[in-house]
């Protein structure tokens, strides 16, 4: 269980649902998607209401490139939630085709491009949301943070938006390698933290984690596990599998604790500043707008 006391890091959570739309739309920008085509990748195979999904082999590759030119099993261990039957084939693929520095150059350049298309070159507050975010970044270590650590490594750009995105990404990444780090010690895999998170958003089960590629008979037995753990009740989570699934999020927010140190009472003028970019991102279709979209 996670230690007492880290109620105030939950305001964490909300710092990572208003940022995620800004840096999450690299994996449906339009521009991405087509400087991907260009290195020979395969297009966008679907929109949903209107968001251009990815290809997954350009994903894996894509966000892999953070970490180097790296083999699809450190690929797939640096993403956790993914079955690795899928990783690792994908990002084989992918070198075929590329090397890191070109996809990921082109990753950047494609998410920066999108959010300059939809806010502008230089969105009110834009100077001050980079300094509050690179604040937030510069406590976080990288010790067992793959990709953050590979966010990290990334050049600074000259330009606002895309020292924003390279800053944001960094602190997304690291809430993801901090999240990975939570549910593993918890001693779950990938497809029962996949089960548990459906339920505990209440995400109908299997429709989010068969994006994962978990065949059935990986998902039946991390059910059975946990129904025998005493986890599951009907499409939901019981009290006791509530509590260990919230102990795994409080235990991802401690880690966030050095960054929403950082911030501060600055926090909410963050979260003011790029509140509006990420609805207008959300409304111009670069971005998700809900789980939903993937699961329907």
């Amino acid at each position: 269980m996670a230690k007492p006391g880290g109620e105030q890091y939950a305001v964490g959570r909300t710092l990572r649902d208003r940022i995620e739309p800004l840096i999450g739309q690299v994996y449906f920008s339009p521009e991405c998607h087509a400087a991907y085509v260009a290195l020979g990748f395969a297009a966008s195979p679907a929109t949903s209401n209107g968001v251009a999904l990815p290809d997954g082999t350009a994903y894996f590759t894509s966000r892999g490139s953070l970490m180097g030119q790296v083999p699809g099993e450190v690929v797939a261990a640096g993403f956790g939630v993914f079955n690795p039957a899928a990783v690792v084939p994908a990002v084989a693929v992918g070198w075929s085709l590329t090397d890191a520095a070109t996809i990921c150059a082109a990753r950047h350049d494609g998410a920066v491009a999108q959010l300059r298309r939809i806010l502008g070159e230089r969105p009110d507050g834009i100077e001050r949301a980079v300094a509050l975010v690179r604040r937030a970044c510069a406590p976080l270590e990288p010790n067992g943070k793959a990709l953050f650590a590979g966010a990290q490594s990334q050049p600074w750009p000259d330009d606002l938006l895309g020292q924003f995105f390279v800053a944001g990404d960094q602190l997304r990444e690291f809430r993801g390698d901090a999240h990975t780090a939570a549910w593993t010690a918890a001693g779950l895999d990938g497809p029962e933290i996949g089960i548990l998170s459906e339920r505990y958003s209440g995400i109908p089960p299997r429709t989010y984690v068969r994006t994962r590629a978990w065949g059935g008979r990986r998902l039946d037995a991390a059910e059975a596990r946990l129904a025998e753990l005493g986890w599951l009740e009907g499409d939901g989570l019981s009290a006791a599998g509530r509590a260990e699934r919230e102990a795994i999020e409080v235990a991802t927010d401690l880690q966030m604790a050095p960054a929403i140190d950082a911030l501060g009472s600055d926090l909410d003028e963050l979260l003011a500043i790029i509140t509006p970019w990420g609805r207008a991102v959300v409304a111009a279709h670069g971005y998700l707008g809900g789980v939903g979209d993937l699961t329907g």
